[in-house]
């Protein structure tokens, strides 16, 4: 499960950066919104996953 979560989330992060790179070619300041959000979606899972294996290991 933890395992299919954290690769979402690097999913999450290659797609925000996708969509940041590609609003900025296309001058889309919505696409470059969408995708800051869908990177920082990802960050945040990926922490939250890393801090819910630390606690369960102790």
């Amino acid at each position: 499960m933890n395992k299919t979560r954290i690769t979402y989330s690097i999913l999450a992060i290659l797609f925000g950066v996708f969509m940041v790179v590609y609003g900025g070619y296309d001058d889309s300041p919505g696409a470059q919104g969408l995708g800051l959000i869908a990177a920082i979606v990802g960050i945040v899972g990926i922490i939250k996953s890393k801090k819910r294996i630390s606690s369960q290991n102790n």
